[in-house]
């Protein structure tokens, strides 16, 4: 016999609980980057150190995926999801409590808090399975606007270490990791028809190595989502260099940003449902081409520089739901969640290198024009990958 069908109302509370995980374990994630320039200050960072502060938890987070991925096509989400959220609540408190003094507690601390950004290898396998093959790219899509918890950092955590003190943002997190552990354990469930793999954890991550969508996927989420983690973490420093911003303003102005991403994020997969992802990828990254050249001029910020960033995030977030839709649609049932893992780890890798890049550049030449102009360049090599190669590529029926 085959495995029952998912309700549709158990499909969309899963899709709900999994969606809130997500932003928290991501809320966790980001709580160093809001704070860079504040410790830049109080430890004398250089721009490299700044921008190596921010960029370590986000590839502990990427490479964790790998493993997380395929652990969560073993286990399911419903151990997983608590699993995660349990193990990042004491990087959060260690950071708050002890770790804000100095370089290297901070970068110990960081190593661990990556730990929440391997949430997202759990979520996409997990809603994966509880939605069919024509609704899954929005599915998925929803479940991503669970990375607007960047956005939740990025709007409390400079205020609420204004008025409490530095402990204040991560002590509250930490309770709300603690409060989605046991909510998950108690109401997550795996979807009734999910395929359970019988092979080794090695074996199923050699197998999506081998298959063609895993690599292809890894190339565009690198510069989609990459851009997107890439800007959510250096931003603030950005334009409070850039254009003399308050470190404030540049963290509402960064939220701002990472809203819009998460927005389109869902309508990228709803779109990709109705059109090849595809084509959805190649408008995106044509957008992100523009904006990045027309940025790299340092334009005023009223209005070509709001309207560069703004594109550019929009774009950011329709491209990342569209690579997820093409995961969906060309991955082995059983094997999500490894190619999940490997494609995360690609985009949170390519997250990682832009801000430590960023920083370089700029102490060197006081300007950040090469750095943006990079993105355009990457941008453009991941558009013809797209049209020459995955846009040629048949979807199966």
């Amino acid at each position: 016999m085959s495995a029952p069908l998912a309700r549709p109302r158990s499909a969309g509370l899963m899709l709900a609980l999994a969606t809130i995980g997500f932003a928290v374990n991501f809320w966790a994630w980001a709580l160093l980057s809001p704070l860079a320039t504040k410790f830049q200050a109080a430890l004398d960072l250089t721009p490299f150190q700044q921008a190596l502060l921010v960029a370590v938890p986000v590839v502990v987070g990427s490479v964790g995926r790998i493993p997380v991925g395929a652990l969560t096509d073993r286990y399911g989400g419903r151990i997983m999801f608590p699993l995660i959220s349990l193990a990042t609540i004491v990087p959060v408190l260690y950071l708050g409590l002890f770790g804000h003094d100095a370089l290297v507690s901070l970068l110990v601390g960081g190593f661990f808090l990556g730990i929440g950004g391997t949430a997202f290898a759990v979520g996409v396998p997990f809603v994966n399975a509880w939605f069919p093959p024509e609704r899954r790219g929005f599915a998925v899509g929803v479940f991503g606007v669970g990375m607007g918890g960047t956005a939740i950092s990025a709007l409390t955590t400079v205020k609420l270490v204004d008025a409490n003190g530095t402990a204040t943002p991560f002590v509250i997190t930490a309770a709300v990791l603690a409060v989605y552990a046991g909510v998950s354990w108690l109401v997550l469930r795996d979807a009734p028809n999910r395929v359970v793999p019988t092979t080794s954890l090695g074996a199923r991550l050699g197998s999506a190595l081998r298959l063609r969508v895993t690599w292809q996927a890894s190339a565009l989420y690198a510069v989609a989502f990459g851009g997107y983690v890439a800007f959510s973490v250096y931003l603030p420093a950005y334009l409070k260099t850039a254009y003399g911003l308050t470190q404030a303003d540049a963290a509402n102005r960064m939220a701002g940003f990472v809203l819009l991403a998460v927005v389109m994020r869902p309508v990228g997969g709803w779109l990709s449902d109705r059109v090849a992802p595809s084509r959805v990828l190649a408008v995106s990254l044509g957008v992100v081409v523009a904006g990045a050249i027309v940025q790299a001029f340092t334009p005023g910020l009223a209005p070509l520089g709001t309207i560069a960033f703004l594109t550019m995030a929009a774009a950011l977030g329709a491209g990342s739901g569209a690579t997820f839709a093409l995961v969906a649609q060309l991955a082995p049932a059983n094997q999500v969640g490894a190619v999940t893992g490997i494609v995360g780890a690609a985009g949170g890798l390519g997250g990682f290198i832009p801000p430590l890049l960023m920083g370089a550049i700029y102490g060197h030449f006081q300007s950040y024009a090469l750095g943006l102009a990079l993105l355009g360049v990457v941008a453009l090599a991941a558009l013809l990958l797209d049209v020459l190669s995955v846009g040629r590529r048949p979807v199966p029926a």
